[in-house]
């Protein structure tokens, strides 16, 4: 990733930034307001990053997938269902409950995959085609099992949705207590110790997020694994020359990156809010799709990507924290409508290639025939 694109990611989040800042400063002390975006920021972000992650681990083996968001959206249905049964039928402990859900999350997404390998790979549809049925699939899966489920006749809970056992909790990382000391008793330092602790304080997929992406990287980029993964997306028929099996490593790297997208499934409804919505995902599949593009394929410039788009969403989220100090004339900011608007402008202004050209793998979307 060159740096122009980080430039352009570091002019966004401080554009981003500075605007709250600038608008909330009034009878705000600004570290708040910046430690609070970007704590929101790498909250809102975090499947984002695992969408593009699962991005860049298929399409590094060339195989395209934008049914990453529908991966998303069953994974997030599957996960919410499994833990509220285990919570309410099999009247298991919550923390159970809660890790169950991730894992049946997860194991959706896989499996999500799996199907979109077989159909891109061994029977040969067209990738983009095959994405698309995943989305589709997926929408009308979780949309009629959750009418039938939930509000249908006969429901198994009487036509309402049961209590979820809850979401996964935040992880406290102690900087207020290491470093509270160096304050000396002083009240406004101590508050902005505790600020700037806020951010790292932060759920497990959140955490998680980011660990995957160093990891991601290190594998992509120093390991055999990574070296064979990346040979059958840039030249297949050379991988196979020497010995690789050009099927089988498509096949690990798209449920690999299928099991990303469930975990990002997991945080709208395990992580984030205990319940499920219709289409729930909100398009967020594809805006990682976006900062795939946008990050040139790697898990580092994805990550960078999917913060822009988290400091947009971020952006409306202050607002409406900070509406009781923003002044009149910028009170048009609250509006859901205009903000909300944001990351969907900032996609399409990123796939314009205004930021420079990117270079997908080469053999990226082309079925291998032996």
């Amino acid at each position: 990733m060159d740096w122009k694109r980080f430039g352009f990611i570091g002019l966004v989040i401080v554009v981003l930034l500075g605007t709250v800042v600038m608008i909330g400063q009034v009878k705000q002390a600004p570290l708040l307001i910046i430690t609070s975006m970007l704590a929101t920021t790498i909250a809102v972000a975090t499947p984002l990053t695992l969408g593009a992650l699962s991005g860049v681990f298929c399409e590094r083996s060339g195989v395209v997938n934008i049914g990453i968001e529908g991966m998303m959206l069953a994974a997030a249905f599957f996960g919410w269902l499994s833990g509220i049964y285990m919570y309410h039928i099999f009247k298991l402990p919550p923390p159970v409950c809660i890790g169950l859900g991730v894992f049946f999350a997860v194991l959706t997404g896989g499996l999500m995959a799996l199907l979109h390998a077989a159909l891109s790979i061994t029977f040969k549809v067209d990738q983009i085609i095959g994405g698309t049925v995943i989305n589709i699939l997926a929408v009308g899966l979780t949309g009629f099992l959750n009418r039938q489920l939930f509000f249908g006749k006969g429901s198994v809970f009487g036509g309402t949705v049961p209590s979820s056992p809850g979401v996964l909790p935040t992880i406290h990382v102690p900087i207020t207590e290491l470093f509270g000391g160096i304050c000396g008793g002083a009240a406004s330092c101590l508050e902005n110790v505790q600020a700037v602790n806020r951010v790292f304080d932060q759920k497990p997929i959140a955490m998680t997020a980011i660990l995957l992406v160093f990891f991601s990287h290190y594998v992509l980029f120093n390991t055999r694994w990574g070296l064979r993964s990346r040979a059958v997306g840039e030249h297949p028929k050379a991988a196979d020359t020497v010995g690789i099996n050009v099927v089988m490593m498509r096949y690990a790297n798209v449920v690999i990156g299928g099991l990303f997208a469930g975990l990002a499934g997991a945080y709208f409804t395990i992580e984030s809010v205990p319940s499920f919505e219709p289409l729930l995902t909100n398009g967020r599949g594809f805006i990682s799709l976006a900062a795939m593009i946008f990050g040139n394929w790697t898990p580092i410039g994805a990550w960078a990507a999917a913060l822009v788009f988290g400091a947009s969403q971020a952006l409306l989220i202050n607002m409406q924290i900070f509406r009781d100090v923003i002044p009149p004339q910028w009170a048009f900011l609250q509006e859901s409508y205009i903000v909300g608007l944001t990351p969907y402008l900032l996609t399409m202004f990123i796939l314009t290639g205004v930021i420079g050209k990117t270079t997908p793998p080469a053999a990226d979307g082309v079925p291998y025939e032996k």
